[in-house]
């Protein structure tokens, strides 16, 4: 979460900044499932371009996360389901 933290602090320092505002965009799509320029992106300067890329490989691995616990939280459900059907039959 490195990157989201230093964009945080990045866009929260220059909020006029096109750079920041670029960074804000990328996260406001990114959390809408929405759109960015690729060409805005290729603008940025090269360190903002990395931190572009740092966010948006966070992003990707947060969302796989997300979907891990999601699955582990429908397996544990289905267990629960299966366990009690179990129990229901033995009875």
């Amino acid at each position: 979460m490195l990157a989201i933290k230093k964009a945080r602090k990045f866009i929260q320092s220059n909020p006029a900044d096109p750079s920041a505002q670029f960074i804000s965009s990328l996260v406001l799509a990114l959390e809408s499932e929405g759109e960015i320029s690729v060409a805005q992106l290729y603008k940025l300067d090269y360190p903002n371009f990395q931190l572009a890329m740092e966010i948006l490989s966070e992003w990707r691995l947060d969302r796989y996360y997300a979907s891990k616990l999601r699955l582990l939280d429908a397996s544990t459900h289905a267990q629960e389901l299966t366990a009690g059907k179990v129990t229901d039959t033995k009875s």
